[in-house]
């Protein structure tokens, strides 16, 4: 598809999911690539960005499809230094550096981390998606931090089954701008894709269900450092739970204001646990903060002493 297809949605389609409609109607597009295009932002119902791919339609609505860039039909190898935290025969567990995308997409098609996984463990390319083997997370590029790579087709559908009924913990370290007025709570809030904004998402009523545990590791004069859990794993979850709550996370330029001083946003997975895919051991994890995120918190100016727990 090279340019826009807009399309009206007949009276029959009526309450139609927009998935459905928009894969029927659109020439050789399946539903999976329909929902894939749907979560990238290029499909909008009249004029706005869709929020989801079970959004029901209704009569007259008018649905344009974007021309997508198109995408590689198998992934190249890219030489690059990973830092390893774990290693075995059914495993790998990285230290994801920020800056580099997990796997493929706008811009980016030979310096991801699923190009650089390839270089130096070849066995991947036949576990999981062509353009995300192995892949069973994603952090967001320029987040650093823990992820971890399924190196066998079995250890894929375990871990794939452990995120899906969310069993795996995944703890991160935010720096945010202000000071929550309580050190420790539960943001519980549906997010979906942001209308008007295709890379966006938002607080929306109709979107996915979505929480967010944290708690206030340290306050400063001006930020507060934040232990963050997110007990689902919604595109940009805790940038939009923090956002939301008026404390979004330094330097993030899409939900709060870019910070040149740091060049990214403060936002760290810091602590990965898990059962083994293979015997089900306890698995866990952790990475520190990286030099410069930890050089940026030196520099912040302290009130002193740990927050309180009140």
């Amino acid at each position: 598809m090279s340019q826009a297809v807009v399309l009206k949605v007949p009276e029959p389609s009526g309450d139609c999911r927009l998935d459905i409609f928009v894969s029927s109607s659109v020439g050789d597009m399946s539903r999976s690539r329909a929902q894939h295009m749907i979560e990238r932002g290029l499909v909008l119902v009249d004029s706005s960005v869709a929020a989801r791919p079970s959004l029901k339609l209704r009569p007259g609505q008018e649905i344009t499809v974007l021309p997508a860039e198109p995408e590689p039909s198998e992934l190249t190898h890219w030489d690059f230094p990973l830092s390893v935290t774990y290693e075995d025969d059914d495993i790998l567990v990285v230290d994801k550096p920020a800056g580099m995308p997990v796997h493929p997409g706008h811009g980016h098609w030979g310096d991801t981390l699923a190009n650089a996984l390839l270089a130096r463990w070849p066995e991947v390319r036949e576990v999981g998606q062509t353009l995300r083997p192995g892949i069973v997370h994603r952090l967001d590029a320029d987040t650093s931090g823990l992820i971890v790579i399924a190196r066998t087709g079995r250890a894929h559908a375990e871990l794939s089954r452990q995120f899906a009924e969310r069993l795996v913990e995944k703890t991160y370290l935010a720096l945010v701008i202000g000071s929550p007025r309580l050190a420790e709570a539960v943001i519980d809030a549906p997010i979906a894709r942001g209308p008007g904004h295709r890379k966006k998402m938002a607080i929306v009523a109709t979107g996915r269900p979505s929480t967010t545990h944290y708690c206030v590791r340290r306050r400063f004069k001006r930020s507060s450092l934040l232990q963050v859990a997110p007990r689902t794993g919604r595109t940009h979850q805790i940038r939009v739970h923090l956002h939301s709550i008026g404390h979004p996370v330094i330097g993030d330029a899409l939900y709060g204001t870019a910070d040149p001083a740091l060049g990214r946003h403060f936002l760290h997975a810091s602590a990965l646990a898990f059962a083994h895919p293979a015997g089900g051991r306890r698995i866990e994890l952790a990475s520190p903060l990286p030099g410069d995120l930890a050089g940026y918190i030196e520099r912040e100016p302290c009130l002193g002493g740990a927050a309180d727990s009140g």
